[in-house]
């Protein structure tokens, strides 16, 4: 069978650095941490690994899965529940506003991209989280589910090992080691999302959470949280 190209493609683009979304002003608190010295340079792979097993990054793979079916399905209250469930965990300011306003570019560039989806935007609430509209995009291309999924979390990863690269400092080729030693987790996480339900999805991110509330307090600063 002959692969899908197309797909890999649209793919590629919707996890591409160069997706117009502002990702890379993001550091979600890893710029208090560095500032503060809670967090050496070995141990960023582990902080990342723990956010993506008890963090709201596990949060937001289960929801893009759960979106992408209900999407497929045409089921759109799941989507507008999921989003405004969303909305409603983040305990920070900085990290809800940077969902929404990521959520908000990307809505934006589907109605350029796709604008026969336009009648189905509404359906998602507003304001949108990003991992909503990144969803529910890939589904329109029809992405499948967990590669979808992975997409999204390789995305986050890469985007903060970038900004730790800049903050630390740290080479680029440490920076792809970190990526690489991710993977397993990386695939762990799109496993448990494709089948987890809201109700089973723990967070145990204060740690993160309070580095992001700290950061808008910083005198000087290179991310927006």
């Amino acid at each position: 069978m002959a692969p899908d190209l197309q797909g890999l493609l649209k793919l590629l683009q919707l996890a591409s650095p160069a997706l117009p979304v502002g990702a890379y002003s993001y550091s979600e608190g890893l710029e208090t941490l560095v500032h503060q010295g809670l967090i050496e340079p070995d141990a960023i792979v582990q902080w990342l690994d723990q956010e993506l097993t008890c963090g709201l990054i596990r949060a937001e793979g289960v929801v893009v899965q759960r979106v992408h079916k209900a999407a497929q399905a045409e089921d759109w209250d799941v989507i507008a529940h999921d989003n405004q469930w969303l909305s409603a965990l983040r305990d920070s300011e900085e990290t809800r506003q940077q969902s929404w306003a990521m959520g908000r570019a990307l809505v934006r560039l589907m109605l350029d991209l796709e604008p026969e989806v336009a009648n189905q935007l509404e359906v998602m609430a507003s304001p949108c989280n990003f991992a909503v509209a990144f969803a529910r995009l890939a589904a329109h291309w029809q992405i499948p589910a967990q590669t979808t999924g992975l997409a999204y979390l390789h995305s986050w990863a890469a985007n903060l090992i970038t900004a730790a690269v800049k903050l630390v400092p740290l080479g680029q080729t440490q920076g792809q080691q970190m990526l690489l030693q991710l993977y397993p987790t990386l695939e762990a996480a799109v496993r448990d999302g494709a089948t987890a339900c809201l109700e089973e999805v723990a967070l145990s991110n204060w740690g993160a959470t309070l580095a992001t509330m700290q950061h808008e307090a910083m005198y000087s600063r290179l991310f927006r949280s």
